[in-house]
């Protein structure tokens, strides 16, 4: 039996150190064995805040084995850039989607579902559904 590629995961936040983070928790708290490939695409390449849809397509590239690349992003100019290199369609693989999720919460259930052997649909399926993890 041939196992499938996993998912990658790219998170995008305006930091660098953000991005790094929350990749390196949803890693810690993934649990052991064969993780997903991640990729943290924080601040801009001269390592101020904002997003950089170069680093955003780079790290996509690193995590892409052919299963697609969940992408989920922190606020709204880190979203918005993310759609504007979907609709162009040649910066970013084939079949990457931006996941409608939290961030922190969301990268985590990602990287679980995508390390477990989930498809696309799953993975952000999993991200998203972290939006109903009440805290009260």
């Amino acid at each position: 039996m041939t196992e499938r590629a996993p998912v990658g995961i790219v998170l995008v936040s305006h930091s660098a150190e953000v991005a790094e983070s929350v990749a390196r928790l949803a890693a810690g708290l993934a649990g052991g064995g064969q993780l997903a490939p991640t990729a943290a695409a924080g601040g801009r390449r001269d390592g101020g805040f904002g997003t950089s849809s170069e680093l955003i397509a780079e790290a996509a590239r690193r995590v892409d084995r052919g299963a697609g690349v969940a992408v989920l992003a922190d606020l709204g100019s880190a979203v918005l850039t993310v759609q504007a290199m979907l609709a162009e369609g040649d910066e970013l693989p084939r079949d990457t989607r931006l996941v409608d999720a939290p961030f922190v919460e969301g990268a985590v259930a990602a990287l679980v579902t995508a390390s477990a052997g989930g498809d696309l649909a799953a993975v952000a399926a999993a991200a998203g559904d972290a939006y109903t993890f009440r805290k009260t």
